[in-house]
């Protein structure tokens, strides 16, 4: 590959991470590969000098800025620190500070959590705005989700230099992420990967009441203001902490650079037992006098490094590289593994991701590839020993055609996966739509499963789901493992899908971007499928929490004609398409939240569907942000913790006179 080529295939690829890391909060690679492929970059610019550009990642800090969010300028520049992996890069970083200063320099050394860094800006003591990093010239403003964390003074304590400027780390604990996770999946919502990615997504959240429901955590880490009060950075921390911040307890004053790496050494391994994420050590020099004379470059300051803790990583062998074929037609290209053990288990397979990370590797069948977990669940392929490459091995392909169906692949200029467009006749795409469409949170057919469904259409008994509500008894007898028990259970059951509600029918097509929420919020803005079938792109975007993106996908869904066709034969089935009258009976409720607990006269379930039904919303979870707890019997630490937080508790009658009926009833069509 001539130099420019490579040049301009490293920065769009550096480009896209930034912007999915900064922006979406969805790394891709880790922190090691992103600086390897940066420092490449570095050197090919160095050597090439005739391709400068100005606008190469090379020249600026990446950005999370937003369209959502009103954006302003950093008194100070929130520059980046410079990554180191090894002691031995930690002494090379020790020796060009004591090189400049007589006698030993002390360091502060601080554990680098995996959050999102925030400004926080304070007049006389009060807070007065929250910048996100951004570009590290200009940041977000999200002050008012700020001011829901609660581990962030809004006011000060005692003599505190005006203006002052606390910057910090905002991040998700364990304990939270997980309740969150376990939340979003009952809600049909996908999961956020870690807790970072959560962080950052709940920090951008147009809802600040959602926030607070989160519980975000913050670490003060550098206090800046005019006329600095503190010879040294420890100092600053300790009068952070009287100040009202919180600040590690684990932060340790380090008179050499032999227990800088001690300390590191001890969190590598203790650091598995922390009720939070962390990456590595911050090391800083302590005094402010050394920390001016040494400055900094254009990107970084030369009194401070991260050390990054390595991700868990294996050497194997690359076997031979398979093709996904997903639900909606997107392409998986996976690496299939000579086993090797890594994180505790055995890998066979990992994810190569797209043809972009495939080329950008240049990954070839029968390399030695790296391959790396860290936080990801699923692992993927980070680098290639080229020392070891066999001879005459070829360049990876991408195929340019589906696997399954033959169809000509094909890849928008916005999106980074290829696509089969063969939706109505590529086999895993059908039998993926059968299976999403009676899962338990869609139709909830009992007695089909995945193996069922692929049976289903391999025998030709089913090619849309359609076909599902004309299956006879008799051709079910005459599938493997269907006795007659089995076959009357399952008709049954594909009946009683029939009560299902139309925003679980709506959830169950399977409409690109269009999870369980969405289908919910939809189906209660237009109430039918007629009133959806007219709706213009223009009246979607105008309901709540639906963009441009799911309101064309919705739209070209509906005017699709094989798709016609089919809600046409589903209504003939007689499924539900249009919303009970009962659905949302009225707005009495309307932004109020609600938690459950302890045992009632019915199923939960029943005072959930009614609360929504009069437009409020029900929660897991308590918190300040919560209105109401509806307490039975055994209520537990909710009540408790409701007492505490001053939130009101009612029972069933009193939430009876709330929405004005005489008792709680359920329509068993919801469930």
């Amino acid at each position: 590959m001539k130099p420019n080529d490579r040049i301009l295939l490293l920065r769009s690829t550096l480009e896209r991470y930034n912007h999915a890391y900064y922006v979406l909060a969805q790394p891709l690679v880790s922190d090691a590969e992103f600086d390897h492929l940066l420092h490449e970059l570095q050197d090919l610019e160095a050597q090439h000098p005739e391709f400068f550009d100005a606008n190469s990642p090379t020249q600026r800090v990446g950005s999370d800025l937003s369209n959502e969010f009103v954006s302003a300028a950093h008194r100070y520049p929130m520059l980046s620190l410079g990554n180191v992996y090894s002691a031995e890069e930690l002494q090379a970083f020790d020796e060009r500070v004591c090189k400049q200063f007589d006698g030993t320099v002390e360091y502060v050394c601080e554990l680098k959590f995996d959050g999102v860094s925030i400004s926080l800006i304070y007049e006389r003591g009060q807070l007065q705005q929250a910048l996100t990093r951004g570009d590290g010239i200009r940041g977000d403003d999200v002050t008012v989700n700020v001011r829901t964390i609660r581990t962030i003074p809004l006011a000060l304590q005692g003599n505190v230099p005006s203006p002052l400027e606390m910057r910090g780390e905002i991040i998700l604990p364990h304990s939270s992420f997980q309740k969150m996770n376990e939340e979003r999946i009952a809600n049909g919502e996908p999961a956020f990967a870690n807790p970072r990615n959560a962080a950052a997504g709940t920090l951008k959240l147009l809802d600040s009441q959602q926030v607070a429901k989160r519980r975000l955590d913050n670490f003060a880490y550098h206090l800046l203001c005019e006329e600095m009060p503190f010879a040294t950075h420890y100092e600053s921390l300790q009068a952070a902490q009287a100040f009202g911040f919180k600040v590690s307890e684990h932060t340790r004053l380090c008179a050499n650079i032999a227990e800088v790496i001690d300390f590191i050494k001890h969190w590598d391994a203790a650091r598995k037992s922390l009720p939070y994420d962390t990456d590595g050590v911050v090391v800083k020099v302590n005094n402010y006098a050394q920390q001016r004379a040494l400055g900094y470059t254009a990107k970084t300051p030369r009194w401070a490094v991260a050390y990054k803790f390595a991700a868990e990583q294996a050497s194997t062998t690359l076997l031979a590289v398979s093709y996904q074929v997903g639900r909606t037609g997107a392409i998986t290209p996976v690496a299939n593994l000579e086993p090797v053990q890594l994180a505790g288990t055995t890998v066979k397979r990992a994810s190569l991701h797209n043809a972009d990370q495939i080329q950008l590797l240049d990954v070839r069948v029968g390399d030695k590839v790296f391959v790396e977990k860290g936080g990801e669940i699923i692992p993927k392929i980070v680098g290639v020993d080229i020392s070891l490459r066999p001879a005459h091995s070829e360049p990876l392909r991408y195929i340019t055609h589906c696997p399954e169906c033959g169809a000509a692949l094909v890849r928008s200029n916005d999106e980074a996966k290829h696509y089969c467009p063969n939706e109505e006749n590529c086999p895993p795409q059908i039998v993926g739509k059968i299976i999403h469409f009676i899962s338990r949170k869609a139709m909830n057919i009992d007695g089909l499963g995945e193996e069922t469904a692929e049976l289903f259409y391999q025998k030709g008994l089913v090619k849309t789901v359609a076909d599902l509500y004309s299956i006879s008894k008799e051709a079910l007898l005459q599938l493997e493992r269907i006795a007659e028990k089995s076959a009357e259970n399952i008709l049954q059951s594909i009946a009683k899908s029939k009560t299902m509600t139309f925003e679980r029918v709506l959830f169950a097509l399977g409409i690109r971007y269009v999870g369980e929420t969405t289908a919910k919020t939809i189906a209660r803005a237009f109430l039918s499928l007629d009133a959806l079938q007219n709706a213009s792109i223009e009246e979607l975007q105008a309901v709540d929490e639906v963009g441009e993106q799911i309101a064309k996908s919705v739209y070209d869904f509906m005017h699709n004609p094989k798709n016609v066709l089919l809600l046409f034969q589903l209504r003939e089935a007689g499924l539900q398409m249009e919303c009970s009258a009962n659905v949302l009976i009225n707005n009495v409720l309307q932004g109020k939240t609600f938690v459950i607990t302890g045992t009632l006269s019915q199923p939960r379930e029943a005072f959930k569907a009614r609360i929504e039904q009069c437009g409020g919303k029900v929660s897991s979870t308590i918190s300040s942000a919560t209105n109401y707890l509806l307490a039975g019997e055994k209520a537990g630490s909710k009540l408790a913790k409701a007492k505490q937080l001053g939130v009101a508790v009612i029972d069933e009658a009193q939430l009876a006179a709330m929405i004005g009926e005489q008792s709680i009833t359920t329509d068993k069509q919801l469930f």
